[in-house]
């Protein structure tokens, strides 16, 4: 039985289109080899059960690689900013902002969403195969998730996913019975 890969993008739309994108992009066969999630209990003297909790990722040598190349992508590409991010354990969540400025060299045309990404996995995954010497190592998945953000409100609903998902991570994966 074939199996067939449904396409993720809009076929109409411009993926070159200033805007905002929520990506998210996995490691190969979910291995968490990008980072892993420490819960810190910061010690306040504000009374009992009140002290505030910090829930952070500690990142691996692969996850430190894969931050670097992700703000070099500003440099690489000056029409976009990283605007929100986060390095889980098998997967980067992100906000890309591309900017209507900067958008074309000469003659060729301006680079696509799935350019981006795809220059970011192929550095990350070139720089650390290198640095590793492991050669046709695969990091990532070959494709990745996007979602096209349309308004105030859905910004704020992923900006709070993104800065929640360690805590929820860290819940779901450390539970301890009683």
């Amino acid at each position: 039985m074939e199996h067939h890969r449904k396409h993720p993008r809009l076929k109409e739309y411009d993926y070159s289109k200033a805007g905002y994108y929520y990506v998210t992009i996995c490691t190969q066969n979910a291995l968490e080899i990008l980072s892993e999630i420490i819960f810190d209990s910061l010690q306040y003297d504000v009374g009992r059960g009140l002290a505030p909790a910090l829930y952070r990722t500690r990142l691996t040598e692969i996850g430190i690689t894969a931050f670097e190349q992700l703000k070099e992508l500003e440099n690489r590409y000056p029409f976009i900013s990283i605007d929100r991010c986060v390095i889980m354990p098998n997967h980067i969540h992100m906000i890309i902002i591309l900017f209507d400025e900067g958008g074309r060299a000469g003659a060729s045309p301006r680079p696509t969403l799935c350019d981006i990404i795809c220059t970011y996995k192929s550095m990350t995954t070139l720089i650390c195969n290198k640095r590793d010497n492991v050669k046709g190592r695969k990091i990532f998945q070959t494709s990745f998730y996007e979602h096209i953000i349309r308004n105030e409100n859905a910004y704020n609903d992923i900006c709070r996913y993104i800065y929640e998902n360690p805590m929820k991570w860290y819940h779901e994966h450390n539970t301890q019975e009683n």
